[in-house]
């Protein structure tokens, strides 16, 4: 009784309407015709959505940028995709200045060209070859000469294009994933091709799901519906599948065939008796 009588004395619920929040609310609801339910879920979305893309926290050498995100299909025009805020170390100086005095300004814009895709891909987004030239202050053609030359030295660089494998060849995930069948430890296929661990992981993922659902005797039309990827990684999953199942990869039984703890401890023994290493 006491607070209710302090709050219409002193006007709290008064001042209140008169903060930032109810002032922004009020003019929503009067230049866009909305009830005051409406306007103030309108300033709840927009301040989520201020949160997402305008509220970033940058250190030095860091730039903000708006990039499309990984998970929109290729064929989507570029004003209805959903964009993702990402930090990007466009400035390291330690790094870069190695890479500069051992390769040259050529060399330095690669360097950051690699860093810059895997920092975006990381968390979640996929930089364009022209998002790279304006970011880099050089042009399209060039960026794809350095992604060219990244890839033939054998660095992988995850640009949209490549992450939707619209050009030939296997895909990048199928390549990873193969590298992880013959015995690479993560430490190495991250540095072979730019990839994080997290985004390998990623890929063993689905195509544990892509080769159970095989196994299970889906065709691959069914497992492309369920798994929700396309066509032509379905089919590159499955073959990769039929491959090492013939070689009875242990990697591969390891990812099909889930251990109980106990089972996977005496597994484990066994190979320290014998002198062997489990998988990274």
């Amino acid at each position: 009784m006491d607070k209710i009588k302090s709050e219409q004395g002193y006007g709290v619920q008064r001042l209140q309407s008169k903060d930032a929040r109810s002032a922004i609310v009020q003019r929503l609801a009067v230049d866009f015709n909305l009830t005051p339910i409406i306007a103030e879920a309108f300033y709840q979305q927009f301040s989520m959505y201020y949160q997402e893309h305008a509220n970033v926290s940058l250190s030095s050498g860091e730039i903000a940028y708006e990039a499309v995100s990984a998970e929109e299909p290729a064929g989507k025009h570029i004003r209805l995709t959903k964009k993702v805020t990402v930090r990007l170390k466009l400035i390291d100086f330690n790094s870069d200045l190695q890479a500069l005095a051992e390769y040259g300004l050529a060399g330095l814009r690669q360097h950051r060209l690699a860093r810059l895709t895997r920092q975006a891909y990381d968390q979640g987004a996929l930089l364009s070859y022209e998002d790279l030239a304006m970011i880099l202050t050089t042009s399209p053609a060039t960026v794809r000469r350095d992604v060219s030359a990244l890839n033939h030295n054998g660095m992988f660089v995850i640009t949209r294009g490549t992450k939707l494998d619209m050009g030939p060849g296997l895909s990048h995930k199928t390549t990873i994933i193969d590298y992880y069948f013959k015995g690479y430890s993560f430490t190495e296929i991250e540095r072979i091709t730019n990839h994080s661990e997290v985004s390998v992981k990623r890929y063993l993922a689905d195509f544990v799901q892509v080769a159970a659902l095989y196994k299970q005797q889906f065709t691959a039309n069914q497992i492309r519906l369920i798994a929700q990827k396309s066509d032509r990684l379905v089919r590159e999953y499955i073959e990769l599948y039929k491959t090492y199942s013939t070689k009875d990869n242990e990697r591969m039984d390891d990812l099909l065939t889930p251990q109980l703890p106990h089972q996977a401890e005496e597994k484990k023994s066994a190979q320290l008796r014998s002198g062997g290493k489990g998988n990274d």
